[in-house]
């Protein structure tokens, strides 16, 4: 797993980024051909991070990783492995951070943390959050899995926690609430709780204009006259509140 905290730059100033960035490209080359040179056949990963300790990462989020993997060609010999206190430093939610990479074909692993909302920093804690866990979960189901990745902490419990026995229980909760969020989102899957709302809220592209969009046969002077002709245009709701409620339905069990 590579991981490329501090592959960045301070200021763009003294910086040459191509150079850089084609130089990092270089070292996971040499990686991949030592690999095969000494018949290593383990996944590839690339973990990233936005900030901490270099101010501009060149492996920011998911979205940048992938796009770097794919302009230099590396996009089949690397996936990613996500940390959720990494998604909370780059403005996401881990679960974001799943989807990009699993709708890219680049979910590989996670490291299932949890971070503080109100800091900029990592503080690795043991997860605990049953939304964050659920929702995680989801993705990880509706992925199909994690291939050949995995699921480690990459957690530390509080300095204020010394006692050998907070390290036992801090694994404890953490392991508990991936289960309990792994039930949550089998229930939410088993019931297609959020695949109705989904299917609900773009049931127009599957006919008349929208299947048009869809299947490419759409021009944007056909689009302006359906505009046009298509007076007053009716919204719907999103019904995200009662999507919420179903969530904590499918949490608590209810």
């Amino acid at each position: 797993m590579f991981w490329g905290g501090r592959e960045g730059y301070e200021s763009l100033l003294n910086t040459d980024m191509a150079l850089e960035l084609d130089n990092l490209a270089r070292l996971y080359r040499m990686a991949i051909d030592y690999a095969k040179e000494i018949g290593f056949d383990a996944q590839f990963l690339i973990e990233p991070k936005p900030k901490e300790p270099t101010k501009h990462q060149y492996d920011f989020d998911a979205a940048t990783t992938i796009a770097f993997l794919r302009k230099y060609g590396l996009e089949n010999h690397f996936k990613l492995n996500l940390e959720a206190n990494h998604a909370t430093l780059a403005g996401h939610t881990f679960e974001h951070e799943i989807r990009v990479a699993s709708i890219n074909g680049m979910l590989g692993s996670l490291d299932a943390n949890q971070g503080d909302l109100l800091l900029g920093w990592d503080t690795d804690e043991f997860p605990t959050d049953l939304y964050a866990t659920t929702l995680t979960m989801y993705e990880v189901l509706k992925a199909g899995g994690l291939g050949r990745g995995g699921v480690n902490f990459d957690a530390k419990v509080r300095r204020g926690s010394f006692e050998p026995e907070d390290l036992f229980h801090a694994h404890i909760a953490g392991m508990d609430a991936y289960a309990w969020g792994l039930k949550a989102a089998a229930r939410l899957i088993e019931g297609k709780v959020l695949d109705a709302f989904v299917e609900e809220r773009y049931r127009s592209f599957r006919e008349g204009i929208g299947a048009d969009i869809v299947a490419g046969r759409a021009t944007l002077a056909s689009l302006e006259q359906y505009a046009l002709q298509n007076k007053p245009i009716r919204n719907e709701s999103g019904r995200l509140e009662r999507i919420r409620a179903a969530l904590n339905e499918a949490i608590f069990g209810v």
